[in-house]
């Protein structure tokens, strides 16, 4: 299986761009300190949303109600991990990869 792993920044809320399927994407990730979960956004190259503030679970299809939307990137974003929910260093401490699979 092939996946691109994107980069979660030690920050409580932090946006990167990145390329998928030859298209530039924002993500945005946000530590939500009183919950104690990381959620994730996506915008296009002109910062209008595609999919906002979906909570990060593992070992889940994170945007399996949004494949519909034609301005998706075509393939999954998830989490791989042992861990039974991602803390807020799990990230940058090698515990969890936040990950896209793009569609065959």
């Amino acid at each position: 299986m092939e996946y691109i792993v994107i980069e979660v920044p030690d920050m409580n809320d932090s946006v990167s761009r990145i390329v998928l399927n030859g298209t530039q994407y924002q993500i945005r990730f946000t530590w939500h300190d009183i919950s104690g979960y990381w959620y994730f956004s996506v915008q296009d190259a002109l910062n209008n949303p595609i999919l906002t503030g979906v909570k990060i679970v593992p070992m889940f299809p994170l945007n399996v109600f949004y494949y519909s939307v034609a301005a998706m990137p075509s393939g999954v974003f998830g989490v791989f991990t042992e861990q039974p929910r991602i803390e807020r260093k799990d990230f940058t401490e090698g515990r969890a990869q936040f990950v896209f699979i793009p569609s065959l």
